[in-house]
């Protein structure tokens, strides 16, 4: 299992070990003592499970506000997607900036995001599963989020054309305008 930096701050790129035979293969998903070695200690409580039967199907921006806020593990089980992570730390040296990646069923790599990132995702395929777990459990109340297309993030989504998005993210506010308390450092 490989760790790899991106250019904001804690959002990591996690590339499990394949190994394979003349069966298929095995793969390692997740493992507390790895993350231990990497200095990540995080106590996952709940895992999420997302079908997205169209090409084009954008959930996000999503996130929760402290003290119920989530780190999340995300991986693409059927299927491709492009994950992206803003940072909405206030404070931060990359705020409003974001990371996108593929992740896939084929390359079976994993985005692991931090507190005071929002999180959101676009299919690249149609019949895509999303997994992830999460470290703080769903709190209706402290759910938020951030328009998909907000000009001052500048997302560039990989997909040019009309996404299909819930009521929700729809009408999501921008981030200028967002309800959030999260803060650099601390």
């Amino acid at each position: 299992m490989r760790f790899l930096n991106t250019p904001l701050e804690g959002v990591i790129v996690v590339e499990p070990t394949v190994l394979g035979d003349h069966r298929g293969w095995f793969v390692e998903s997740f493992s507390q003592a790895k993350y231990k070695e990497q200095n990540i200690e995080i106590n996952f409580v709940q895992d999420n499970h997302s079908y997205s039967a169209l090409r084009g199907t954008l959930r996000g921006l999503h996130f929760q506000l402290a003290p119920k806020a989530q780190t999340k593990l995300v991986r693409c089980t059927r299927g491709a997607i492009f994950d992206v992570a803003v940072d909405i730390r206030q404070g931060s040296p990359s705020y409003g900036k974001w990371y996108g990646i593929e992740l896939s069923a084929e390359n079976m790599k994993q985005l692991l995001i931090p507190k005071g990132f929002a999180h959101g995702f676009m299919t690249l395929k149609e019949d895509v599963e999303v997994q992830y777990k999460v470290d703080e459990l769903y709190a209706p109340e402290f759910d938020r989020g951030i328009i998909w297309n907000d000009q001052t993030i500048g997302i560039e989504w990989p997909i040019n054309i009309t996404p299909v998005l819930s009521a929700k993210d729809g009408n999501a506010p921008f981030l200028k305008d967002v309800d959030h308390n999260f803060r650099y450092g601390g």
